[in-house]
């Protein structure tokens, strides 16, 4: 029929306009259905994480007890970040955190690298050791650090019986701090290192086989090839872990409870005492929107960083 219509089936034509009005009807059902799926999924969970954060950040600003109604604390305005400020418990707390989280996310990105070059060479029985490597992130968190809680039992560990004296490892501040360090970086390891190691696997051959062929030595290679091309793989590494180590709990409440003498006392430790055992929930409530507020800027400055590294 020309450009006005086309054959359509059992001999019946369909005018342009027609096909036309068809073709915007999808195209329009098309565009709404995507927020109409994901409208389910929003609101759940802005009912299951929005709400509570709104209520908690109300609480910081109030002066609110379990005594009183839901809505009924009165106005502090900042009086609780201040008084968080002039704590000296949360000032010390904020400096183990930091302290802590440098230190644990240093050691798994090492240890991590290392393993990973280890693990990246093809040999017998290569993927057992690959797999076993995942033993320790399979275990609960609150689990591995009981166990390792027994282990460093000064009465009947077993630390103590290969050294042959009896150290109460959990019970001094700096072997405390050094024992929930340890249970971390042995925890957390191998999710770095399986991060490297796929890095590692993904990396094209070229660029090391033209480094050979120039006559780099190994060293040489790694320091200017391969860990340039590995960057990024470090920089999500080190993204993650920096977020989880500084808001770690699982080991340091099952193994000190934020002691002795507060020597473990990480800033999340002190959010849970101060809302669930003083039962402080405005002062707790102040101090997790603190955190938060860290963690954020800790993501943006990394995320800066990454932004400026593919800028260049």
């Amino acid at each position: 029929m020309g450009e006005s219509s086309r054959a359509a089936p059992h001999g019946l034509t369909l005018p342009a306009p027609a096909r036309t009005v068809g073709r915007g009807v999808r195209i329009s059902l098309d565009r709404w259905f995507t927020p109409f799926a994901v409208l389910p999924t929003f609101a759940v969970m802005l009912l299951v994480f929005g709400l509570p954060l709104l209520f908690s950040l109300y609480l910081s600003f109030t002066g609110w007890s379990l005594s009183q109604e839901l809505l009924g604390g009165e106005f502090v305005g900042l009086a609780n970040y201040q008084d968080l400020l002039d704590d000296p418990v949360f000032i010390g707390s904020l400096g183990i955190t930091f302290g802590f989280t440098a230190a644990a996310v240093a050691a798994q990105l090492g240890l991590g690298l290392v393993i990973a070059l280890l693990l990246n060479v093809d040999l017998p029985y290569m993927r057992v050791f690959r797999t076993a490597l995942i033993v320790p992130m399979m275990i609960t968190p609150i689990v591995g650090a009981l166990c390792w809680k027994l282990l460093l039992d000064p009465s009947h560990g077993v630390f103590n019986y290969w050294i042959g004296e009896r150290i109460v490892w959990l019970g001094m501040p700096g072997t405390a701090l050094a024992a929930v360090w340890l249970v971390n970086v042995w925890h957390s390891t191998p999710y770095v290192a399986l991060i490297l190691l796929a890095g590692l696997r993904s990396l094209p051959s070229e660029p090391r086989e033209a480094a050979a062929i120039d006559g780099a030595s190994r060293l040489q290679m790694f320091r200017h090839v391969t860990l340039p091309l590995l960057r990024p793989y470090l920089l999500v590494a080190l993204l993650l872990r920096t977020i989880f180590e500084f808001r770690a709990f699982d080991n340091i409440y099952a193994m000190t409870g934020g002691g002795p003498a507060n020597s473990t006392m990480v800033l999340s430790m002190f959010t849970y005492l101060v809302s669930f055992v003083r039962f402080d929930f405005s002062l707790g409530a102040a101090a997790s929107w603190m955190m938060l507020l860290m963690s954020m800027l800790l993501c943006l400055a990394f995320i800066a960083v990454i932004r400026r590294r593919d800028a260049n």
